[in-house]
């Protein structure tokens, strides 16, 4: 008759990396429509990810990118604006 295998020691407790605060502040006011803001965090974010090792990194880069992208439409649209309103004031003066 074979003994019972033994079972193996639990694994020690490691605690769960921490998550960056700022890069996920970063990627919420991006997506609800603060830009500037999920710009200036997710830049702050990656460099204390970088000082740290904190987990976030791709969440701080989402945030820049949909960031990025809001502003550039944002500017897009002003733009656009700025222009139909100077050709509209050119066509209804002649």
């Amino acid at each position: 008759m074979t003994e019972p295998t033994p079972y193996a020691a639990p694994a020690a407790y490691a605690p769960a990396p921490r998550w960056n605060v700022l890069s996920i502040v970063s990627l919420v006011s991006s997506i609800i429509g603060f830009h500037l803001v999920g710009v200036i965090l997710g830049h702050i974010a990656l460099g204390q990810i970088k000082r740290t090792g904190e987990q976030g990194n791709v969440l701080a880069i989402i945030g820049l990118v949909l960031g990025y992208l809001g502003l550039a439409a944002v500017l897009i649209g002003l733009i656009i604006v700025i222009a139909s309103g100077a050709l509209g004031l050119f066509f209804y003066n002649r």
